[in-house]
């Protein structure tokens, strides 16, 4: 039980997320506060950019021409420009920033506040808060819908999924999924959201219809990263105790296919041809 709880706060705090916006690739090292830029052509480093302490969550918005990097122990929020990969502002928000989304018009940057219980929304314009929103209980994995309507994220000590109407910034539905949600994904057309739950090893998946879980997939050993493909087939789900990437069949939402990775695999995206996907070890 002991080594369960350290390896789940080092998974929280400490691990590695990705985010692509071809043909980068946009890895957080809380380690050494900085980003790494990976040319997924060659699969190299071809930069390394300072941001604040202990990044942890990442962001590009759609144009791939600004990235956010949430810093956990910093509070706030470094804006990197993609084209000379160096901060052009940080912006403070809540305490313990982990989660981060944009959503599809590149407006707005969604920040989940993990100690204060709270979600900030910063206006990508001005690169100031737009408005803060209440959270249940210690929020961490974050998503937009592809309409920007809708904003989900992780309230990670409830085991629920909160859902923020964008016209209002109010939480309109609290959604019961597994123990300890972390990751949150929301598939291309806006009809599914999963979610990760490491305290349970499964999979959510709810119906955004409904607002209700229609499924739940038993993966390995503390599920964290999730990820679904361009045509949302697939959904891959990081294993960081099992070493291991789960492959999700979204039709029958069942694994078909467990894939040995690196050591404890922690973020993951999917390259938006669909064809190579990218899991982050811690």
């Amino acid at each position: 039980m002991r080594f369960r709880t350290v390896m789940l706060l080092a998974v929280l705090l400490l691990g590695h997320q990705i985010a692509l916006a071809a043909p980068f690739a946009y890895i957080t090292n809380p380690g050494s506060d900085n980003v790494s830029v990976i040319d997924t052509a060659s699969d190299t480093v071809v930069a390394t950019v300072p941001v604040g302490d202990g990044p942890l969550g990442v962001a590009v918005n759609p144009a791939g021409t600004r990235i956010y990097i949430a810093n956990q122990n910093s509070n706030n929020v470094s804006v990197i420009d993609s084209a000379t990969n160096t901060v052009t502002a940080t912006v403070p928000v809540g305490a313990t920033p982990v989660g981060i989304a944009v959503n599809p018009a590149g407006t707005r940057v969604y920040v989940a506040n993990f100690n204060s219980d709270t979600i900030s929304i910063i206006d990508t314009a001005t690169n100031t808060l737009a408005a803060t929103v209440p959270a249940v209980a210690d929020p961490y994995g974050i998503a937009v819908n592809p309409a920007g309507t809708r904003v989900y994220f992780a309230n990670l000590n409830s085991s629920t999924i909160s859902v923020i109407d964008t016209a209002t910034n109010s939480v309109t539905a609290t959604v019961p999924v597994g123990t300890t949600p972390v990751g949150v994904a929301v598939n291309a057309a806006g009809t599914r959201v999963y979610v990760t739950n490491i305290g349970s090893n499964s999979a959510s998946v709810i119906d955004t219809a409904t607002n209700t879980v229609i499924a739940t997939v038993p993966v390995t050993s503390l599920p964290f990263g999730v990820a679904v493909n361009p045509a949302g087939t697939r959904l891959y789900v990081t294993n960081t105790g099992s070493h291991s990437v789960s492959v999700i069949d979204t039709a029958t939402n069942t694994v078909v296919a467990t894939v040995p990775v690196g050591v404890n695999p922690y973020g993951i995206a999917v390259h938006p041809t669909g064809t190579r996907v990218y899991a982050a070890n811690l």
